[in-house]
């Protein structure tokens, strides 16, 4: 009995002592589950603050970066816009990959710097000195996109280096926010219509032509026109050359040589360029073309209109003009295309009508956003196509020597000039001479007559 009862004492110790290590391994496991648990917790939570530091650097990179851009995204420039531009790109050079994407300011973007526009070693700012005492200088609003820069304006500034080689020819943007995109992207660096003169002047330049690519008579026109009058008295003779379309005329109805050069120019390398002998072919294809200018709210916003009773004139009845500002009212874009559908056209092309395609053409008329004419176009749901054409007037051969022929205007009224003040000064010399000879004459016969009067 005795051992029957130890042995059941002994049992139950036994299952006792295995049922208390067994909890004892369970909690054990539980707590190394917790810690695991929690040790992974804690790398996660690093991991995160780690990320989260990591895009919080990535941000502020690109945010100081997008504060450079933005401040050199000015008209006007200071003295330390070069020290400015050198920062903004060196910043910008720094980001990797990842931080240029999030590059966004008032004016910032990962295009300012990242927007592949061509190579700008194929451009010339003609900005040398020693020159001589003919200058033609050649003044632009000025584009950011090189391949346009180069064909567009470059080409107007080479033709007429040619057509003049007895004249120095150089270069003025009056857009001071593309010399700064310019300078800092490229390195390229363009003078401003103030450091264009005032090299003119440290050159010794005695004849200055001013060759504007403006369009018309517009608020670059006037602006140019007001910093010109400063230095009036730095120069022996000043000429001022008519922009591309002449002058501009009291309203809509008024044409003249210049109106019809350029829309007969623009609408044979439109036709051409689609692949039609002639606009009339084309619009028997049921093509119409819709030239794009910029527009304005100055006064000169007449001269689109008259584009467009020029077009009319040239028997262009699938021509029309419009504009990215919609100034006139006619040329809006939803205006446009009212006029187009109602004349039957069921095929579009947009060209621009502009000295260079640039930012405008490229984006404004023939990018992807929904505000685009192009997308506007294809929105309206009334044409089988929508194409465009990026090709500034600048690169047209016809469009080239009609700045060649206003600059030879200028250059005469020079010669003119001269020629006047020659004429004047030689009559004002025999004048004095006549009144010399008279003198002597008159004195002559007062000493004859004293003399036989002695006598």
């Amino acid at each position: 009995m005795k051992n029957k009862m130890v042995k059941t004492l002994a049992i139950v110790m036994t299952v006792a002592t295995v049922s208390m290590m067994g909890t004892v391994g369970i909690y054990a496991e539980d707590a190394e589950a917790e810690a695991t648990e929690a040790a992974a917790e804690t790398e996660e939570t690093a991991d995160a603050e780690e990320a989260e530091a990591g895009a919080d650097a990535d941000q502020e990179a690109a945010d100081h970066a997008a504060a450079l851009i933005d401040k050199i995204y000015v008209q006007e420039r200071t003295e330390t816009t070069d020290e400015d531009c050198a920062a903004a790109k060196e910043a910008w050079d720094a980001l990797t990959d990842a931080q240029k994407e999030l590059v966004e300011g008032e004016n910032a973007s990962p295009d300012y710097f990242g927007l592949d526009t061509g190579d700008a070693a194929q451009d010339d700012p003609l900005n040398a000195d020693e020159i001589g005492e003919n200058e033609l200088l050649v003044v632009s609003f000025g584009t950011s996109y090189n391949d346009s820069r180069v064909a567009d304006i470059k080409g107007i500034e080479d033709a007429l280096q040619e057509a003049y080689p007895d004249w120095s020819v150089r270069r003025a943007f009056t857009a001071q926010i593309i010399i700064n995109h310019v300078q800092a992207r490229d390195g390229e660096v363009i003078d401003n219509m103030q450091q264009a003169l005032d090299r003119a002047v440290a050159n010794g330049v005695k004849n200055l032509v001013v060759q504007p690519t403006h369009l018309m008579h517009g608020a670059e026109y006037d602006e140019m026109m007001e910093a010109l009058d400063a230095y009036q008295d730095q120069f022996e003779a000043i000429a001022v050359a008519e922009p591309m379309l002449g002058e501009v005329g009291d309203d809509a109805t008024v044409i003249n040589e210049d109106k019809a050069a350029v829309a007969q120019a623009v609408a044979d390398a439109a036709a051409a360029d689609a692949g039609y002998d002639s606009m009339e072919a084309a619009a028997e294809d049921g093509t119409a073309f819709v030239f794009l200018g910029h527009g304005t709210s100055h006064t000169a916003k007449v001269s689109y209109s008259q584009m467009q009773t020029q077009m009319n004139e040239l028997g262009y009845t699938n021509a029309f003009i419009g504009t990215v500002e919609g100034e006139p009212e006619e040329t809006a874009c939803e205006a446009v295309i009212s006029a187009v559908k109602e004349a039957g056209f069921t095929k579009v092309v947009l060209r621009p009508l502009m000295v260079v395609a640039g930012d405008h053409a490229n984006n404004d008329m023939a990018g992807s956003e929904e505000d685009s004419w192009k997308s506007m176009f294809e929105a309206d749901g009334s044409f089988e196509s929508v194409d465009t054409q990026i090709a500034g007037l600048g690169s047209i051969d016809a469009v080239k020597e009609l700045y060649v022929a206003h600059t030879q205007a200028a250059i005469d009224s020079i010669g003119a000039a001269d020629a006047a003040e020659t004429e004047e000064a030689d009559a004002a010399e025999a004048e004095t001479t006549e009144e010399a000879e008279t003198e002597a004459a008159d004195a002559e016969a007062t000493e004859t007559a004293e003399t036989e009067a002695a006598e």
